[in-house]
């Protein structure tokens, strides 16, 4: 797609999506329309943005491993560390990679564990997450924030998608959001938790390999 024609397209999807919104029983398509506004006005931004193609391997290399990871533990619901990968990747590499890694993580894990209107909202989340992490980088360089940090995007995170669901498939009522809301506070808890642990255990130790990884991106040699 020609760049000007995604600049016109990407605010025109918002639109659309913020007007169907009104009308009940769209909810769905409605979020969807705008999750993919948002999405594509956040690829031209990534586009358009410096980048050698060692700091792309890296960000691609990272949202690998943290597709990998989600999958691996996809077998504990609620527990996975893209959330710590991103954030890390955010607090040492900037705002475009900790963007870039969570959303790519999304769209990559779920190639095996599914696809579905569900996967748009994950990619703007996880996105999210990354961006936390870039815009707190001064904040988060110790072990006991980045964790508290990473606590609480689990709930962040969780809380986004259980409002994506109520507002796509339930009734637009109080009652049916306080019922999402709560069915899910358990694998919200899970999220948030695993997230703790993970970040505890190794969050620090990830940011500092990667800050050491993106200064050698960084560094340009001068031949006199």
């Amino acid at each position: 797609m020609p760049r000007a024609l995604a600049l016109a397209v990407a605010p025109g999807l918002c639109a659309l999506g913020l007007w169907l919104a009104l009308r009940p029983g769209d909810g769905a398509l409605a979020l969807l329309l705008v999750a993919g506004g948002i999405l594509l006005g956040g690829v031209l931004w990534l586009e358009s943005g410096p980048g050698s193609a060692k700091e792309i391997a890296l960000v691609a290399t990272l949202a690998g491993a943290a597709a990998a990871g989600r999958i691996l533990f996809a077998a504990i619901p609620g527990v996975q560390p893209v959330t710590v990968i991103t954030v890390a990747a955010g607090v040492a590499l900037g705002l475009r990679a900790g963007v870039a890694v969570g959303g790519i993580a999304a769209l990559a894990s779920n190639f095996v564990l599914g696809q579905g209107p569900w996967t748009p909202w994950q990619m703007l989340a996880w996105g999210g997450c990354g961006a936390v992490g870039a815009l707190a980088a001064p904040l988060l360089r110790r072990r006991l924030p980045f964790a508290l940090v990473c606590f609480v995007l689990g709930f962040a995170f969780s809380g986004l998608m259980d409002v994506w669901e109520w507002y796509s498939f339930y009734p637009h009522t109080w009652a049916a959001l306080t019922f999402q809301l709560g069915r899910g506070v358990w694998f919200d808890g899970a999220h948030a938790a695993g997230n703790l642990v993970l970040a505890l255990v190794a969050g620090p130790e990830l940011r500092r390999l990667l800050e050491r990884y993106g200064r050698r991106l960084r560094t340009e040699v001068v031949w006199a």
